[in-house]
């Protein structure tokens, strides 16, 4: 392992799982070091070449729909001390913004997605692979709390995407990948020993470092 190199942490999940919760706490504990966050959501294909129509079709929740041969240039990048210009997707028009937002090089990387472990060249860049188990019921409780508020969905709505899409593509796609964790965290940010341990594990990494 380079003495250099920023330390590269995957963090997958299903929807809902709690991978947020679980990122923003291993963020706070080291919130006197440089740390950034890049979202495998920001990353979707860009689909501008697609009429509307086409794009309300997309399945979110399938490998094909992200870009990851540039979130792996990117990460590469960040690996090499690069800035990187950082997609955003908008999802009011189903397709990459014109927008980015400029990323500096940090001491620790995390990425964060369902299926962020999913990419086997992903998997190389990373030194800890985790991957956030929460029981389904509570999965698809907190996905529709969210959608209903954030997104302005209906029961039904939710309800039927859950059922022909998030869960057939969860059990093909997402959970297939725990088999890659070093550590599983079950319940999120919730679970406050599998966060310290980790956050130790980081720790240990970075004071063999030199940046």
């Amino acid at each position: 392992m380079d003495n250099d190199k920023p330390v590269v942490i995957g963090v997958a999940g299903g929807s809902g799982s709690g991978k947020t919760s679980v990122t923003r706490s291993i963020s706070q504990r080291f919130a006197n070091k440089s740390i950034l966050v890049l979202e495998q959501d920001y990353y979707y294909k860009d689909q501008s070449n697609l009429p509307f129509e086409e794009r309300l079709n997309t399945n979110y929740d399938h490998p094909f729909a992200f870009d990851n041969d540039l979130l792996y240039q990117h990460v590469q990048d960040l690996v090499n001390h690069k800035p990187i210009k950082k997609p955003i997707y908008d999802y009011t028009r189903h397709t990459r913004s014109e927008e980015v937002v400029h990323v500096e090089p940090k001491e620790v990387i995390i990425l964060e997605g369902i299926l962020i472990l999913e990419n086997p060249k992903l998997l190389d860049l990373m030194d800890i692979k985790v991957y956030v188990d929460t029981d389904a019921d509570v999965r698809i409780i907190r996905r529709m709390l969210r959608d209903i508020k954030e997104r302005g969905r209906t029961i039904d709505s939710v309800i039927e995407q859950y059922t022909n899409v998030v869960r057939p593509m969860h059990l093909q796609f997402v959970e297939p990948t725990k088999r890659y964790a070093d550590i599983i965290i079950p319940e999120g940010g919730q679970n406050h020993v599998a966060i310290d341990i980790m956050a130790t594990k980081i720790q240990t990494i970075l004071n063999s470092k030199t940046f």
